[in-house]
C-alpha cells in the first residue's frame, strides 16, 4: 500500500484538511457524532468498524481538534467523544456531501434518509454558494488566487 502524502503545507484550502478528515470512516465518525453519538462502543456498533481502526480515526480526529475527549456524562469512567468548535464547522460540508449524494446516488423515489429543520420538520433547504452582494454563484462564476 502507498504511503499518505501530508498535505499539512499545502497552500490550497481543500487540500490541507484532507489529512485530518480525508478518508471516508473519519466523515462517517463526524457524521455520528452530529446524530448524537459520543462513546466508542457506539461508533463502532453503528459503523461496524474494527476497534483498531476506529481507535486510529478518533485519534487523528482528536489530534487535529475536531472533536474532543471528555469524562463520561454518566459518571463512569469512559469517555464521550465530542465535536469541538472547529468539528461543528464541518457541519456545512457534510450537508453538502448528504445533499450530492442525494441528487447522484438514489434512483427517482428511491428511500433514503433526509436533513429536516428540527423545528418544523421539513427538508433543509439546498445548499447555494452566493457572491458577497448575494449573487448566486456556479462553478464558472468563481476563480482561485
Amino acid at each position: 500500500m502507498a504511503k499518505r502524502i501530508s498535505h499539512r503545507d499545502a497552500g490550497c484550502g481543500v487540500a490541507r484538511p484532507l489529512d485530518a478528515i480525508g478518508d471516508w470512516w473519519s466523515l462517517l465518525i463526524i457524521r455520528d457524532a452530529f446524530d448524537g453519538l459520543t462513546r466508542f462502543g457506539e461508533f463502532q456498533k453503528n459503523l461496524g468498524l474494527a476497534k483498531n481502526i476506529l481507535s486510529a480515526r478518533l485519534r487523528n480526529l482528536v489530534a487535529h481538534g475536531i472533536m474532543d475527549t471528555i469524562p463520561a456524562s454518566d459518571g463512569s469512567p469512559y469517555q464521550d467523544y465530542v465535536l469541538t468548535a472547529k468539528g461543528r464547522g464541518l457541519f456545512p460540508l457534510l450537508v453538502a456531501l448528504r445533499q450530492w449524494g442525494e441528487d447522484f446516488f438514489f434512483e427517482p423515489g428511491e428511500e433514503h434518509v433526509r436533513l429536516v429543520d428540527r423545528e418544523s420538520g421539513q427538508p433543509v433547504r439546498k445548499l447555494e454558494l452566493r457572491s458577497q452582494d448575494g449573487r448566486r454563484l456556479a462553478p464558472e462564476d468563481t476563480v482561485v488566487r
